[in-house]
């Protein structure tokens, strides 16, 4: 882990990546929560525990920089295959966070959202996602998505469904954008995923489709402000073309 900024140390980096592209979206797999607790003899929910106040670090720096949305892959479909005392750890935590969390939201104009199934929740988990949705969804800053028992190809296939029972005749990359449930956001610019892994494991698969992706090996209870601005520095790098000719290639 690199070390923590300083106050006076983050607002030059934010000023110096404001001069340049800043992603729109920034979608992130949180990956590594429980290796980082097996390597300090810890149990796998203190990773996890840990990995909140990344969470909470990534929306405070997104408000700095001016990001529009940023998307968590907090509990996929698969992780329902985890011990179950995980998966009740997780809930129980999930609840405590976003409790502890509400005020400052809304006191920062962050939005909550999510994507996923939250009828498979247990009832104090869905009702507490539902009362953060709530509350701040009036709030015009930061939109905070959680994706929350949610796969990617569920995703897919429900919208096709939603399609077929509208009648629609011909459908359009539009038309289809708007029957998944990240309809309204803008598709991720950037593409974030922590502890080295080179997947995009089932998440956001029709939104990420001119996603730059930025793999780092980097836990991510120990990801943080710093690492972030790496990130998006890489991300000012690339030449995004969407398919058209470099403009270097272009004087050839």
């Amino acid at each position: 882990m690199s070390k923590s900024l300083s106050k006076a140390e983050w607002q030059a980096k934010v000023t110096a990546l404001q001069r340049l592209s800043i992603p729109r979206h920034i979608a992130f797999i949180m990956d590594g929560n429980g290796r980082w607790a097996k390597r300090r003899g810890l149990p796998r929910i203190a990773g996890h525990r840990e990995g909140v106040a990344s969470v909470r670090a990534m929306i405070e720096a997104g408000n700095d920089l001016g990001i529009e949305v940023m998307t968590f892959y907090t509990f996929s479909t698969e992780n329902w295959k985890r011990p179950r005392a995980e998966i009740s750890a997780l809930w129980s935590l999930m609840v405590t966070a976003m409790n502890r969390e509400i005020e400052d939201l809304k006191r920062n104009n962050v939005r909550v959202r999510t994507i996923g199934n939250l009828s498979a929740l247990p009832d104090s988990a869905r009702l507490e996602m539902l009362r953060a949705i709530e509350e701040t969804k009036h709030n015009t800053g930061i939109t905070l998505n959680l994706a929350i028992n949610y796969s990617g190809r569920a995703e897919i296939v429900a919208a096709v469904n939603k399609l077929i029972q509208s009648d629609v005749q011909a459908v359009t990359e539009e038309d289809f954008s708007s029957a998944l449930m990240t309809t309204g956001l803008p598709d991720p610019d950037l593409l974030i995923r922590t502890s080295g892994e080179m997947r995009v494991s089932n998440f956001l698969l029709w939104q990420i489709a001119y996603a730059e992706i930025f793999v780092t090996d980097v836990h991510w209870p120990d990801f943080r402000k710093n690492e972030l601005s790496a990130a998006v520095e890489w991300f000012q790098t690339r030449e995004r073309r969407f398919g058209k000719v470099s403009e270097q290639l272009k004087t050839i």
